[in-house]
């Protein structure tokens, strides 16, 4: 991996994908013992925008609402 004349580097798509790096996500670099570090800045983005393609069963949105208040 190069980094550009601009100093950037680009974050492969399966990393991206399994921190919840999004377009306009904030990461900072931390330094330790000589290596250098990225990190997802927590906090910065919309919490739905987060969870985008984290659910792994497929329900309506009725199914969900009974669910969370308990409807039978």
């Amino acid at each position: 991996m190069r980094v550009t004349t601009k100093g950037q580097v680009t974050i492969p798509r399966h990393i991206r994908e399994e921190f919840g790096i999004l377009p306009e996500s904030e990461v900072e670099f931390k330094v330790e013992n000589r290596r250098v570090y990225i990190e997802r800045k927590l906090g910065t983005e919309n919490k739905f925008k987060q969870l985008r393609g984290v659910a792994t069963v497929k329900m309506s949105t009725e199914e969900i609402m009974q669910l969370t208040r308990g409807d039978e």
